[in-house]
């Protein structure tokens, strides 16, 4: 059986936080593994922990050849573009501070990517992000920080989420632009009553749950299409 594939950065690589060694470990039942072994169908995982649009392109390009023989491409980036340099926000925080990202870059490559795996005969299908917890996040970027420096900075906490969020509605904008499958994450969380359960303790990545409601809005999508695991992403 033919196989798919997925870009992406840590959420994609089924990264978690392990709160108890306080650090990061891989996850066996993340939405990608919980793919393969509910449908049988192989998934090649390209995604790299702390990845951007640019360097996602470039993995892309170098691994066209694979891209190529796959009917599907799945693409997963964002959460890392539109963070920041926190520890340069912390000890400068009047001066002005650039996400790793500017969002109209980040607009504008990730149009490129669906193109590029378009013309290469794969058919993009885009991921939103799931939502983060501003201020569990902000306790996160703060530890070993100047905590009221970064405050400063940001204005209000919520900044944090409101900030993530434009980057997932720039995803949904370009999968209606190019008119490629949007798999809408964000939404089924959101829909959650307490979604925050459902992340880490750093604020921003799904815990295991959450990646099992991931694999969830996957399931719903083929369901409702009626589709094969294999055709369910047209």
């Amino acid at each position: 059986m033919n196989s798919i594939c997925l870009f992406g950065d840590s959420i994609g690589k089924g990264v978690v936080l392990d709160a108890i060694r306080g650090r990061y470990i891989l996850l066996k039942n993340s939405f990608a593994n919980l793919f393969t072994l509910n449908t049988g169908v192989p998934l090649e995982n390209y995604s790299k922990f702390g990845c951007t649009i640019t360097t996602g392109k470039r993995i892309i390009e170098r691994n066209v050849d694979r891209i190529k023989n796959l009917k599907y491409t799945v693409l997963e980036f964002g959460g890392n573009d539109c963070d920041f340099d926190w520890a340069a926000v912390s000890q400068y925080p009047d001066r002005h501070h650039s996400p790793k990202t500017e969002l109209e870059k980040f607009e504008s490559c990730y149009a490129e990517i669906i193109d590029y795996v378009a013309s290469a005969g794969s058919r993009p299908v885009l991921l939103s992000l799931p939502p983060l917890d501003a201020h569990r996040y902000f306790s996160w970027i703060s530890k070993d920080r100047n905590a009221k420096s970064i405050l400063h900075w940001l204005g209000d906490v919520e900044h944090i989420y409101r900030w993530h969020e434009m980057y997932s509605l720039t995803v949904a904008r370009l999968a209606v632009i190019k008119r490629v499958p949007l798999l809408d994450i964000r939404s089924t969380f959101l829909k959650v009553r307490n979604y925050f359960s459902l992340l880490c303790d750093d604020g921003i990545h799904p815990n295991e749950e959450g990646h099992r409601l991931i694999f969830s809005v996957i399931k719903e999508y083929i369901g409702k299409a009626n589709l094969s695991p294999m055709s369910a992403m047209i």
